[in-house]
């Protein structure tokens, strides 16, 4: 058995909008890969780089509905690394609003996977609050957020 997750929230843009603060490393850059940004725009079959030092794979990206990323989800307790399935969609809302709901499965059912699902719920979550905030009234909730920011020392992607 592998675990996972599911968030979902709803963002007051439209979907090409909040689609594009996804796939636009620019934009995804200015409220959640802050930590060194995002290497290049997501497009189906490349691999772009987040924080400096995560790679992620685009596996699909449906224009304005889908977008399935692997990326390493974490070590094992038998410290062999292995990657996990994100996924994102994109819903329109009769309000002229975007449902946005992130997946991620593949962790291994153990301590260390269960840790894996933890955290990286937290790290979606915060990434949907700050794509609404972002998108919605152009604020980047994650500026100086980071304690290694504060001190000035070098960023090193957040642990998800």
């Amino acid at each position: 058995m592998s675990l996972g997750i599911r968030i979902g929230g709803r963002i007051g843009r439209p979907v090409a909008e909040v689609f594009d603060a996804v796939v636009n490393p620019k934009k995804l850059s200015s409220y959640f890969t802050t930590i060194g940004g995002a290497s290049a725009p997501l497009v189906q079959g490349t691999t772009v780089t987040w924080w400096k030092d995560a790679p992620v794979e685009v596996v699909e990206l449906v224009p304005e509905r889908k977008i399935v990323l692997r990326w390493d989800g974490g070590t094992g307790e038998d410290k062999i690394r292995y990657k996990t399935l994100v996924e994102m969609t994109f819903e329109p809302l009769d309000d002229g609003g975007t449902m946005v709901t992130i997946s991620e499965n593949g962790w291994r059912d153990d301590e260390a996977g269960r840790r894996g699902t933890y955290l990286n719920c937290e790290g979606w979550t915060q990434m949907l609050c700050c794509m609404k905030a972002f998108v919605e009234y152009g604020i980047n909730l994650r500026e100086g957020f980071f304690q290694s920011e504060m001190r000035g020392e070098q960023a090193t992607a957040p642990e998800y």
